[in-house]
């Protein structure tokens, strides 16, 4: 009996267990970049402060109009529609003057079901709604480093610009059919 075609088969299955396991974990890359987007449909920017993040175009990196502009070290997990979003920034000398919800009781968010090696993952107990944007973010912060999701949910009062970008991203972006978001 010929076991070659057996051991190909083993073999090909362990690259795909070990990559499906180690590609998410390692250092961006152009491998990883087309993972995220194509087949989680995630996409992941660093910067060194908030004013080198862009202020137009790709909605899912245009930074809240709350996020001071001297916070460095600004990284950002979005979903490829730019909706649900994770932000961790640490803070320069301007100091965070929020969160705060003036406009009605923010609504019950969902969680932050993007992954990043970055984000903490258990802010929850000490997360603050933050609702200036056209979207509803959970703020946490911890010393001088800042957490802040949103999973999309439209801030209460506010209002998402034509085509569902964020406040701050241009009205004519094309707009995007909702995505199920999937944990990582």
């Amino acid at each position: 009996m010929n076991r070659r075609p057996l051991a190909i088969a083993a073999a090909i299955v362990g690259v795909l267990a070990l990559a499906a396991f180690a590609l998410p974990n390692l250092p961006p890359n152009p491998v990883t970049d087309a993972l995220d987007n194509r087949v989680l449909h995630e996409k992941g920017k660093r910067y060194a402060s908030a004013a080198d993040a862009p202020k137009r175009g790709d909605r899912a990196f245009v930074l809240p109009g709350w996020i001071p502009r001297d916070a460095t070290d600004v990284r950002i997990r979005a979903r490829g529609d730019g909706r649900a979003r994770l932000i961790r920034f640490t803070l320069g000398k301007t100091p965070l003057d929020g969160p705060q919800c003036a406009a009605a009781a923010p609504r019950k968010a969902g969680g932050p079901h993007l992954g990043a090696r970055w984000w903490p993952g258990d802010t929850r107990a000490e997360e603050r709604p933050e609702c200036r944007d056209g979207y509803q973010y959970q703020v946490s912060v911890r010393g001088r480093k800042v957490y802040a999701w949103t999973d999309g949910t439209p801030a209460p009062g506010g209002r998402i610009p034509d085509g569902g970008a964020p406040a701050g991203a241009p009205a004519d972006a094309p707009a995007a059919a909702p995505a199920a978001v999937s944990a990582r």
